[in-house]
Parts: structure tokens; C-alpha cells; sequence
């Protein structure tokens, strides 16, 4: 299980809970995934409901590389993510609220 405190969140992959983290070196690569768009975009779009496939996707690899998994987009979109596109959203939104805020 991951560190709430360092803002980790888990994900089932494959039959694999992973910890996901936001480091810096992930937002700054998940700021160049989203090229034009932003941050505080992505965050607006998670907030209001208003949020895509592509923003899980890349929220979640992030997530994923932050906490130094070694796999990228296409090997996530191939897996399987316990509880489906519901869960995979879930854990999207968690893991962008946990890497800006103290956990409770």
C-alpha cells in the first residue's frame, strides 16, 4: 500500500496493486503530455466532471512512472485495470487531489 503522506495512491493493474506518486518529474512530464493544455486545465476538467479518457490515461501513467513503474502509455491502455474505466477515473482524481493537498 502506498504513502498517503507522500501522496501516493494504488492502482490494480494486471492483477497488481501499484503505487502511483505525482512527483515533480511527473508533472512535468505529464505537462508535457498535455502540450497546450494545462495543469490547472486538467484540474478544472476532474473538478467539474468534464474530464476525457486521455486525461486518465495520462494522469495515471504519471502516476505510475512517479512511483517508478517502467512501462509507458500503450502498456497501460493494453492492461487491465481492476474495477474498469469507473475505478481507473477514481484513482485519476485521487491521485491529482492527493499531489496538492494533505491527506486527512
Amino acid at each position: 500500500m502506498g504513502n498517503p503522506y507522500r501522496g501516493d495512491v494504488d492502482l490494480a493493474v494486471n492483477g497488481e496493486v501499484l503505487p502511483m506518486r505525482l512527483t515533480l518529474g511527473a508533472l512535468a512530464e505529464l505537462e508535457e503530455t498535455l502540450g497546450d493544455d494545462s495543469l490547472m486545465g486538467l484540474i478544472e476538467r476532474f473538478e467539474s466532471g468534464a474530464f476525457k479518457a486521455g486525461d486518465i490515461v495520462a494522469l495515471l501513467v504519471a502516476g505510475l512512472r512517479g512511483a517508478g513503474w517502467q512501462c509507458g502509455r500503450s502498456e497501460l491502455m493494453a492492461a487491465d485495470i481492476e474495477g474498469g474505466p469507473i475505478e481507473a477515473a477514481k484513482r485519476a482524481g485521487q491521485l491529482l487531489k492527493s499531489a496538492f493537498s494533505l491527506p486527512q
